[in-house]
């Protein structure tokens, strides 16, 4: 079992589970187990795995400041002035609109979204009894560095600027990665052992 952190997020979700009655979900000990591991305990792979949800949400707020600016709710994306950059003119263009009729930064928000998930997603020792878990999540944070990496040269050789924002999101996606390996590592021996 993992160490109490030094400053847990809450109570310990046993002591506060509902009496019955009622309308809603029925929590279960496993259910209790996954929210006390990810709020109150501390381990390698749990701190990782806060940082790799964290550096998704970065990259989620980033980007709802692109969509917000896509959908019209913004007239302008205010940005540093620094030469280089336009969020304006590379979030307007056709390009990020192209894939689905639908802005770029909606899709993002909506990938990160899913990588925040993974992140969050299973108990403490879910390398060891869902080793899937941690390699989906590996694997789906390497899409969205490759993703993030993509889209900054798409702006940079077709547009000559670049969205700050966007850059953020890109630059959290780098970050993520790493976080993720150590334990989709023990993930895969986990597998090569059944």
């Amino acid at each position: 079992m993992a160490m109490t952190r030094i400053r847990p997020a809450g109570p310990p979700a046993a002591s506060v589970r509902p009496g019955s009655g009622g309308i809603g979900r029925t929590g279960s000990p496993y259910a209790e187990s996954v929210s006390d591991a990810l709020r109150r305990h501390a381990s390698p792979d749990l701190i990782r795995r806060r940082r790799t949800a964290g550096l998704g949400l970065a990259s989620i707020g980033a980007l709802g400041v692109v969509t917000a600016y896509q959908v019209g709710l913004l007239r302008h994306v205010p940005e540093p002035p620094i030469p280089g950059l336009s969020a304006d003119r590379v979030d307007a263009s056709g390009e990020a609109y192209q894939l689905l009729g639908t802005p770029d930064g909606a899709l993002g928000i909506a990938s990160y979204a899913v990588t925040v998930a993974l992140a969050a997603m299973g108990a403490a020792d879910r390398a060891d009894k869902q080793p899937w878990i941690p390699l989906l999540a590996a694997v789906k944070a390497g899409l969205d560095l490759v993703s993030g990496g993509y889209l900054f040269a798409e702006q940079v050789t077709r547009h000559k600027k670049v969205c700050s924002w966007c850059t953020v999101a890109a630059v959290a996606s780098v970050a993520a990665f790493p976080q993720t390996l150590p334990e989709a590592g023990r993930a895969l021996r986990t597998l090569r052992g059944r």
